[in-house]
C-alpha cells in the first residue's frame, strides 16, 4: 500500500478535461431528432388553472406538441413509504391546483429553445387566484417537535448569574450553481436515459421508476459531470419527470433546461428560520440551561426539515437543554437542502447567543467556548470517536492573533478604517452511507474504480482515485475513475459530507478481493507458496505480467459499504467534525462601507484524503458565508407571491471582490470509527459558523447587534 497518497495535494485528475472543454454536462448532450422543452409557469401562487389556451402558440413555427394536464398522461405520486427522496411531493402536470408562484401548468417542445420559450410565452392561463401568504414573520407553528432534550430547562433559565433571551432570524437563499438545472431524456424502445443534473444518480433512477412507472433495470441515469449543486440538485424536480414524460408522449429525445428565474422559484431554497435561543450561565461562564427554539417555513406542495438544532445537543455541556423545532406553511415553492442544512441556521442563533452571552459576562468569547468543551455527547451519553475542538481554538486563536484584540467596541483601527474581530465554533456530523465499488486490474497495468456515486465539483474522481491507489499500491496515474452512472455499482449521494467516507470501506475491500482473485491467478503460473501483495506487485512481479502469463485479461473485486448507525462498533461513539472561523471585518463609516477582510479557520475533519481539494471546500464554503451574512437575500411580492429579485444582477452574491483572504489548517486526526482510513469529510463545516463570527466581528466594530440576517448597511448607520 501507498500511505504517501493520502493526504497529498494532487491535484484534480479530471481538471484537464474541465479546461479543455471536452467534459460534458447535461445540457452538453445533443441526440438527432430531439427537442427542446420550455414549461409554462404559472403567475398566481395560489388559485386554480381555469382554462389554458394553446391555440396561438401551437401553431407557431416549429412547435411540435404543447402538454397539459389533459395530455401528458399519469405520472404518479412517489409512495409513502418509498426509499428514495423528493422534497416536492406534488407530481406535475396532475391536477388543476396552483401551489407556489412559477408551478409549471404546461410544456411547449418545438426544436429550437428560441422557438420553445416564444410559444410558452404565448400560452394563455385563466386563473381563479387567491391572495398568496408569503410573510417572512413566522409566529409559533403548531405541536413543536422536541429534538433533544435533558435535565429541566424550563426550570434553570431562571437561574444562574446571567440570562440572555433573544431572537434570530435567516432569511431565504435561493442556490445559485453555474450549471442551471437540466434533463435530457430518450427513450429507446421501452428503455429510458436520462442525462441529469442530480447529486445522487441512484435516487434519482427511483424516483423516475417509481413515478413513471418503470422499472429499475430500464432506466439509466447518467451524471459525468456536474457544476454545481449545493443541495439543490440532491432530489429530483418536476422538470426531470416531465422531460422524461414528454420524450415518452412524443417518441423523440427532449431537452429541458430550466432559465435562472425558474431556479428562484422550482428547484428549491434554503428555508427562512426564526430561532429564539434563552440561555443561563454562572460567572464563570459554565451554563446552566440553553433552551433553543426554532421555526422555519415550509410549502404546500411539500418540505425539507430544517433541523436548525441538530448540533446544540452536542457542542456545549449544558445539564438542562431543550430544543424544539416546527414548521409554518407559506405559498412558496418547496425548500430544499442547501450546504449544511440545518447546522448552517442553527450554529448562527447558537454561536451569536454565545457571543452575546460572553460580552455580558465580560468573557473571552474563546474562554466561554472552552469552558463549556464537554467530556462526552451530552444528548446520547456516548463518548466522541474524536473531539480536537480546544485545539482548534488554540490554533486559530494563535494564527489569528487573537490575543491582540481589544473587545472594546470601535478600539482597533487601520487608519480610518475601524477593524472588528469576532469567531464562532463550527460542527458537522460525521456519517457513511450504503456504497459498492468495483475494482479491476487490468494486464494492460490499469486499475479501473467503478461506483455510481458523483462529482459534484468537490473532488471525488480525485480522492477515488488516490484511495484506490493506495489500497492496490499503485501510482494514481494508473488508476482510471468510472463514476456517474446507475449502469455502475451503486455508489452514495454526494451531499451531507458524507460521499468519501461512505467509499472508504467499499474501496478497500473491493481492492482486497481483487487481489485475491490475482493471487488464484498467480498460483497458476508461480511455483511455491501463496505470495504476498506489496505495490502492485505479487511476488515481486507486476500484476499486469502475471494476468498476461495466465491469459488473462483482468480480475475484478467488489466491496460493499453501509449505514454507520447501523454499525455496532460506529453507534458506540457520538462522531462529529469540529472547527472554528477567525474573522475580521474592515467598517468604514465616512462611505458606509463594510467587509470580510481576513478570515482563519482551523478544522478537525477527520484524516484529509487530499489537501488541496479539502482546502478548496473549506475556502469556498466561507465565501458563502461571507455571502449569507452579507448579502444574500430572496425577497417575495406579496400580492403574487413571485420571488422579485429573480436575477443574478439582483440576487447578490460574493464577487472576487468581495472574497476574503482565507488561512485554512486541517488538523487531520485519522477518525477510524467511521472507516479504516480514518475520513470524515470537509463540504459542509467551512460555512458553519462563518456567518456569526462576521455578525460577532461587525458589533466588535460598530456596536450595532445583527441577529437578522443579512447585514444592511443601514443597520449600522445612526
Amino acid at each position: 500500500m501507498r500511505d504517501d497518497i493520502i493526504g497529498a495535494a494532487l491535484p484534480r485528475v479530471e481538471g484537464p478535461w474541465k479546461v479543455s472543454g471536452h467534459a460534458r454536462y447535461t445540457a452538453d448532450h445533443h441526440f438527432p431528432d430531439m427537442l427542446v422543452a420550455v414549461p409554462v409557469p404559472a403567475t398566481v401562487a395560489v388559485g386554480r388553472v381555469r382554462r389554458i389556451d394553446c391555440n396561438a402558440a401551437r401553431a407557431m413555427p416549429g412547435v411540435q406538441a404543447i402538454l397539459t394536464r389533459e395530455t401528458i398522461g399519469h405520472i404518479a405520486r412517489l409512495p409513502e413509504d418509498t426509499k428514495f427522496e423528493m422534497d416536492e411531493k406534488v407530481p406535475p402536470l396532475q391536477d388543476d391546483e396552483v401551489r407556489y408562484y412559477g408551478q409549471f401548468v404546461a410544456l411547449v417542445l418545438a426544436d429550437t429553445f428560441e422557438q420553445a420559450r416564444d410559444a410558452a410565452r404565448a400560452v394563455v392561463v385563466d386563473y381563479d387566484a387567491a391572495v398568496p401568504d408569503v410573510r417572512m414573520e413566522l409566529e409559533p407553528g403548531e405541536k413543536p417537535k422536541v429534538e433533544t432534550e435533558r435535565g429541566d430547562a424550563g426550570k434553570a433559565l431562571g437561574t444562574g448569574a446571567v440570562q440572555l433571551d433573544e431572537t434570530y432570524r435567516t432569511p431565504v437563499e435561493t442556490h445559485n450553481p453555474m450549471e442551471l438545472h437540466a434533463t435530457v431524456a430518450r427513450w429507446e424502445g421501452d428503455r429510458l436515459t436520462v442525462y441529469e443534473t442530480t447529486q445522487a444518480v441512484i435516487n434519482h433512477r427511483g424516483v423516475l421508476s417509481q413515478m413513471l412507472q418503470v422499472p429499475e433495470e430500464r432506466i439509466r441515469v447518467v451524471t459525468a459531470y456536474l457544476g454545481g449543486g449545493f443541495g439543490g440538485k440532491l432530489w429530483p424536480w418536476t422538470h426531470s419527470l416531465l422531460a422524461a414524460q414528454a420524450a415518452r408522449q412524443v417518441g423523440r429525445p427532449v431537452k429541458l433546461v430550466v432559465t435562472r428565474q425558474m431556479m428562484f422559484r422550482n428547484v428549491g431554497h434554503r428555508t427562512m428560520t426564526q430561532q429564539r435561543m434563552r440561555l443561563a450561565a454562572e460567572a464563570n461562564g459554565k451554563l446552566v440551561a440553553l433552551q433553543h427554539e426554532f421555526i422555519f417555513h415550509d410549502s404546500r406542495a411539500g418540505m425539507s426539515f430544517e433541523a436548525c438544532g441538530e448540533a446544540t445537543g452536542h457542542l456545549y455541556s449544558c445539564p438542562n437543554l431543550r430544543v424544539i423545532g416546527s414548521s409554518i406553511r407559506r405559498d412558496l415553492g418547496v425548500n430544499t437542502a442547501m450546504r449544511g442544512p440545518g447546522a448552517v441556521p442553527g450554529m448562527f442563533a447558537l454561536e451569536s447567543a454565545m457571543n452575546e452571552l460572553a460580552d455580558r459576562l465580560g468573557m473571552d468569547p474563546v474562554a466561554l467556548r472552552l469552558a463549556n468543551e464537554p467530556e462526552l455527547d451530552e444528548s446520547k451519553g456516548v463518548p466522541f470517536s474524536s473531539r480536537h475542538l480546544k485545539e482548534c481554538l488554540q490554533l486559530g486563536a494563535e494564527r489569528f492573533g487573537w490575543s491582540r484584540r481589544d473587545p472594546a467596541i470601535g478600539a482597533m483601527r487601520d487608519g480610518d478604517t475601524i477593524l472588528g474581530w469576532g469567531m464562532a465554533n463550527a460542527t458537522w456530523l460525521g456519517m457513511r452511507r450504503p456504497a459498492e465499488v468495483a475494482i479491476r486490474l487490468h494486464d494492460d497495468g490499469t486499475v479501473a474504480v467503478r461506483s455510481a456515486t458523483q462529482d459534484i465539483g468537490t473532488g471525488t474522481y480525485t480522492v477515488l482515485a488516490q484511495m484506490t491507489a493506495r489500497a492496490v499500491g499503485v501510482d494514481i496515474g494508473r488508476v482510471k475513475v468510472e463514476i456517474g452512472d446507475t449502469e455502475l455499482p451503486p455508489g452514495p449521494v454526494s451531499g451531507g459530507s458524507m460521499a468519501t467516507a461512505s467509499l472508504v470501506p467499499a474501496v478497500t475491500m473491493a481492492a482486497r478481493h481483487a487481489i485475491r482473485q490475482l493471487q488464484d491467478v498467480a498460483a497458476r503460473v508461480l511455483e511455491g507458496a501463496e505470495p504476498a501483495f506489496e505495490e502492485g506487485r505479487l511476488g515481486g512481479q507486476p500484476f499486469e505480467e502475471l494476468l498476461r502469463r495466465a491469459g488473462v485479461g483482468h480480475v475484478e473485486g467488489q466491496g460493499t459499504g453501509g449505514w454507520s448507525f447501523k454499525d455496532p462498533q460506529a453507534k458506540k461513539v457520538s462522531i462529529q467534525s469540529f472547527g472554528c472561523h477567525f474573522i475580521e471585518v474592515a467598517w468604514q463609516p465616512s462611505i458606509a462601507r463594510l467587509a470580510v477582510r481576513r478570515v482563519v479557520s482551523v478544522i478537525d475533519g477527520g484524516r484529509i484524503v487530499n489537501a488541496r481539494t479539502a482546502r478548496n471546500q473549506i475556502e469556498g464554503a466561507v465565501q458563502m458565508g461571507v455571502g449569507m451574512a452579507l448579502l444574500e437575500e430572496t425577497h417575495y411580492d406579496p400580492r403574487y407571491g413571485a420571488p422579485v429579485n429573480c436575477n443574478l444582477a439582483d440576487y447578490l452574491m460574493v464577487t472576487h471582490a468581495d472574497a476574503p483572504q482565507v488561512d485554512v489548517t486541517f488538523l487531520d486526526y485519522p477518525d477510524e470509527a467511521l472507516n479504516e482510513y480514518g475520513v470524515r469529510g470537509v463540504g459542509e463545516i467551512g460555512l458553519v459558523g462563518v456567518a456569526p463570527a462576521i455578525t460577532a466581528a461587525v458589533y466588535h466594530a460598530t456596536g450595532k447587534r445583527i441577529r437578522s440576517l443579512p447585514v444592511k448597511i443601514e443597520d449600522l448607520l445612526g
